[in-house]
């Protein structure tokens, strides 16, 4: 059929030629973007999963500066710490030269104390200019708050806690009691008859040990006072309790241990009842009735062991050194010391009520691109001043100050030293936590949120890039049907004029 008011091949290729034109210019726009989608025409789903992940990659790349903020906190309270830790250790050393009593003279021990002061009052400045943008990093700021301590609590550091909501209780159950070593020496008077010859005891704890020897009509407060003169060489300190001597490790826990060995019995062990006696294992104020060992038999040595707390703290068994309980989880780090009465009490802590609530502080710091408690860490920075390094037991470090308790003129050195040893422990601990912030949590979770942003990059870019390959391909392909289809187009307008000769 030949007809001129309808051009059906022209119609065709015109929409043929628009279609090659179409795909021509799609793969000339991906070329020129490198991308494969656009806009959400080109492909609705794939445009929701790649600005899904475009939006993971954000916040995750946000949550590697946070890291690296956090990694250059830490390093500016490290390098405050460790001049501390430095002034200390002078200290130590003013201590032990100020300690003796000849062959230094009085202006010496003053020059030391002025020395001790300005030691004190950089230490004081450090703690209040360490700072990161104006915030002071060592002077309390990132400690936690703490409200409704138990008075069961003698000590307590909250090294880490996140949580959502306003506040966090901890809660510890004492399963078991901590105890001292300790053995019971029975003589049945308030002094010890020997048969003529001297009774010669050998007394050894944790520190060390001494030999002690008492002639007859020795008091029990003798033998008591001449024991306890040795208490810092031994670890071991005595009571007269009845007609004997109580005999207690210093300390709380497993690592103490009372260790009595009779090397001369004087006589005295053929009365009834008299001999070393084991303290009773419920009742350390008591000892056991059946006798353990008489002084004629003690030859080798007798050997009893502390023990340790056992305790829950929110549910987590909590490890223990002495009265000490403590639990490190991804949501708390608390470690706490109980007085003697609440460690040998099994039970909750504060009774009905919580053993303490912290209720704000630390520093915390996002590291996780999801917004939430998990991907939260926070870390307690304790306060470094002389007031508060040492503890309640043995003072703090500002004792040591000219005119205190504690000072090198006519102070008490050998508690300073005990002190300022503490006192180094706390900071030694302190540099410890912080490095292993830096290291495990903040080091690792940048590496891993590095891999992250590689692996969602790569999902992103599989969906949303373009392929070069296949769209010059496809870019070649439509160059040819396009200058085909314009081809056949130009054929298909003139197929109509073909009918012209039938006209004649």
């Amino acid at each position: 059929m030949s007809r001129i008011n309808s051009n059906v091949q022209s119609l065709i290729a015109q929409r043929v030629l628009t279609q090659n034109q179409h795909s021509l210019s799609t793969s000339l726009e991906r070329l020129s973007t490198g991308l494969r989608i656009s806009r959400g025409a080109d492909d609705p789903a794939g445009l929701i999963a790649s600005e899904n992940l475009r939006s993971e990659i954000t916040s995750t790349n946000q949550a590697i500066s946070n890291a690296n903020r956090a990694d250059q906190v830490v390093n500016i309270a490290e390098g405050g710490l460790q001049e501390v830790s430095s002034l200390l250790t002078q200290l130590q050393s003013l201590i032990t030269a100020s300690s003796s009593t000849a062959g230094i003279s009085d202006a010496e021990r003053q020059a030391n104390q002025l020395q001790v002061d300005s030691i004190l009052q950089t230490v004081d400045r450090i703690s209040s200019s360490t700072s990161f943008q104006g915030v002071k990093l060592l002077n309390g700021s990132f400690d936690f708050k703490t409200s409704n301590v138990a008075s069961g609590i003698s000590d307590f550091r909250v090294n880490a806690a996140k949580y959502s909501g306003g506040s966090l209780n901890a809660d510890i159950l004492v399963t078991g009691s901590a105890q001292q070593a300790g053995m019971f020496l029975s003589f049945g008077a308030a002094t010890i008859t020997t048969g003529g010859s001297q009774f010669t005891i050998e007394i050894s704890g944790l520190q060390g040990s001494r030999q002690l020897t008492f002639s007859s009509s020795s008091t029990l407060n003798n033998i008591a006072a001449a024991v306890n003169s040795f208490s810092s060489v031994t670890g071991v300190a005595a009571k007269v309790s009845g007609t004997g001597v109580k005999l207690n490790s210093v300390d709380f826990g497993s690592a103490n241990f009372v260790s009595v060995r009779v090397v001369h019995a004087g006589g005295i062990a053929s009365a009834a009842q008299q001999g070393i006696y084991d303290l009773n294992a419920q009742d350390t104020n008591a000892s056991q009735t059946s006798i353990r060992s008489t002084f004629a038999n003690a030859q080798n040595p007798l050997n009893d062991f502390g023990q340790d707390l056992k305790a829950t703290i929110n549910g987590i068994v909590a490890t223990t050194n002495g009265k000490t309980a403590r639990i490190n989880t991804d949501f708390l780090d608390l470690e706490t010391t109980l007085t003697t009465s609440a460690a040998q009490t099994l039970g909750a802590v504060g009774g009905s009520n919580h053993a303490l609530t912290i209720t704000g502080g630390g520093a915390d710091f996002q590291l996780s691109g999801q917004v939430n408690i998990a991907g939260r860490v926070s870390i307690g920075i304790q306060a470094v001043n002389t007031a508060l390094l040492g503890d309640k037991g043995n003072g703090f470090v500002n004792s040591l100050a000219a005119g205190q308790a504690n000072n090198l003129v006519d102070g008490d050195t050998e508690q300073a030293q005990k002190i300022v040893s503490k006192a180094i422990e706390q900071i030694s601990s302190l540099r410890g936590r912080l490095g292993a912030f830096q290291s495990n949590t903040v080091g690792s979770t940048i590496r891993s949120l590095g891999v992250s942003v590689e692996n969602t990059t790569a999902a992103e870019s599989a969906i949303r890039d373009a392929d070069f390959a296949a769209e010059t391909a496809g870019l070649t392909r439509s160059q040819i049907l396009v200058n085909a289809s314009t081809q056949v187009l130009g054929l298909a307008n003139q197929a109509p004029q073909a009918v012209l000769q039938l006209l004649g």
